[in-house]
């Protein structure tokens, strides 16, 4: 649901939406990529399978989706901002992958593809721009193109475990609490842990779970800190406009001296939620 939210949260592309520009959805990847590859290779995707990366960005999880399904399988990745379709698409020309790799911009509620068409869907920290409804929606549609027996894997930010140090352990749960009371971003990404609930109301049988705490300790490396900070520094930004607490102000600047997560004793962290599920026949 695109909400005047977004542009507070900044990093938007032609969609409108908050941090899908290539450049910061690049850096959470390199940030977090060893737990994000931890969590596919738990999704249950097999060597000759044809996989939907719905909502592929920029492209980072293609490759390891193609290495995956191996030299017998096939990936197709749809996007639905048109510039970041077009770089995972220059991206894949670029890469020497073992299976057909093909992108297009298309978007979670009308995939044009036919019924049946995949064997597995992979959609990863996309879901959170979707509204309840439109969630409903884009799991009907996975579930459509999908064929029964498949496998659908979503995978999301889970806001309610963001924390740093040093910093009041609080302070990301109180901005949270405010910025979700009215429906938008907030509330989208306070709503991940219950994505399980989710894809059992959109039919998909054996549901399972997998939480996951992402936690970067001091020093962090170059990665978690360009990302971690970026970031940060967008939600203080709302903080203090917000009025909360003025510990915030410490955040609003990635290049300050004494920025907390420089500190001898820096830590900060995220949660992620994978939910898996079934197509069932019939």
């Amino acid at each position: 649901m695109l909400t005047e939210d977004h542009q507070e949260w900044g990093y938007t592309t032609s969609t409108g939406f908050g941090f899908t520009h290539h450049t910061i959805v690049d850096s959470h990847f390199r940030a977090c990529e060893e737990p994000y590859l931890d969590l596919l290779g738990t999704a249950g995707f097999r060597p000759g399978q044809h996989v939907l990366d719905a909502g592929c960005g920029p492209g980072d999880f293609l490759p390891h989706l193609a290495r995956t399904v191996g030299a017998t399988g096939r990936v197709t990745g749809i996007d639905l901002a048109r510039e970041n379709a077009e770089l995972a698409g220059s991206r894949v020309r670029e890469w020497d992958l073992p299976c057909p790799v093909d992108v297009q911009q298309a978007g979670l509620l009308d995939l044009p593809h036919p019924d049946d068409t995949f064997d597995a869907a992979w959609c990863s920290n996309t879901v959170q721009y979707l509204d309840d409804d439109e969630l409903a929606a884009a799991l009907a549609e996975l579930r459509r193109v999908v064929r029964p027996g498949g496998t659908i894997a979503v995978k999301d930010l889970d806001a309610r475990r963001i924390t740093a140090r040093p910093a009041d352990p609080g302070l990301f749960a109180g901005f949270f609490r405010v910025a979700s009371a009215q429906p938008g971003y907030a509330r989208q990404l306070m709503r991940t842990h219950e994505l399980p609930l989710h894809l059992e109301r959109a039919g998909l049988t054996g549901v399972r779970a997998r939480s996951l705490l992402i936690e970067h300790h001091a020093p962090l490396s170059a990665p978690a800190r360009d990302f971690y900070t970026a970031a940060c520094a967008q939600l203080a930004h709302q903080a203090v406009t917000l009025g909360l607490d003025p510990a915030w102000q410490r955040f609003t600047d990635p290049t300050a001296p004494d920025h907390p997560l420089d500190a001898p004793d820096a830590y900060i962290s995220e949660g992620n939620v994978l939910a898996v599920g079934t197509v069932p026949h019939g």
